[in-house]
């Protein structure tokens, strides 16, 4: 049975690499998905155009990056089929956007929610679906790389006020120190 596993990290640079790692290692780029801002609130859409040039001839998963806006976070970088669902919920205007994609794939909304509001906050995220054979593999590159620690994280989301992600929020502005 196919599973989907998850982390979010706190550059976009970690996330890529992440994926790069998880393509040497043979899991399919159409198994991977990358969706990610950086730590200033502002898209890599610079960068995000160059990935393509960056990898050459290789038909990775970056190789099609490309920009989405998503409700409650604005314009991101994005692969892969957690940002085609995305999409097409934006799209036909459905409701649940980035959260809803994540409930889709296995996850829990309360799970869904950090995700997507650790992207809003500049973070990235990468999702890779596999079967059971394959999710040692996964887990081992994906922790690899030293993701957030979600317990944590979520805590200093709670600390400075947020309960749920709210799709309808502006753009998050870090509080000012």
């Amino acid at each position: 049975m196919t599973r989907t596993i998850t982390r979010s990290y706190d550059n976009h640079e970690t996330a890529r690499s992440v994926v790069d790692q998880l393509e040497a290692a043979g899991i399919s780029s159409s198994d991977i998905s990358l969706v990610g801002r950086n730590g200033d609130g502002e898209t890599n859409a610079a960068e995000g155009a160059g990935i393509g040039a960056g990898v050459g001839g290789a038909a990775g998963l970056l190789a099609g990056i490309g920009l989405l806006a998503i409700p409650g976070i604005g314009p991101v970088v994005a692969a892969g089929w957690l940002a085609s669902t995305a999409a097409g919920a934006v799209a036909g205007a459905a409701a649940g956007g980035l959260v809803g994609s994540f409930v889709k794939e296995g996850h829990d909304k309360e799970e869904a929610e950090y995700y997507a509001e650790t992207v809003r906050r500049g973070g990235s995220v990468v999702s890779v679906r596999t079967e059971p054979e394959h999710e040692a593999t996964v887990e081992a590159i994906l922790d690899g790389a030293t993701p957030i620690d979600r317990s944590s994280r979520e805590a200093e989301y709670r600390a400075g006020g947020w309960d749920r992600f709210d799709e309808n929020a502006g753009p998050y502005r870090p509080p000012v120190v």
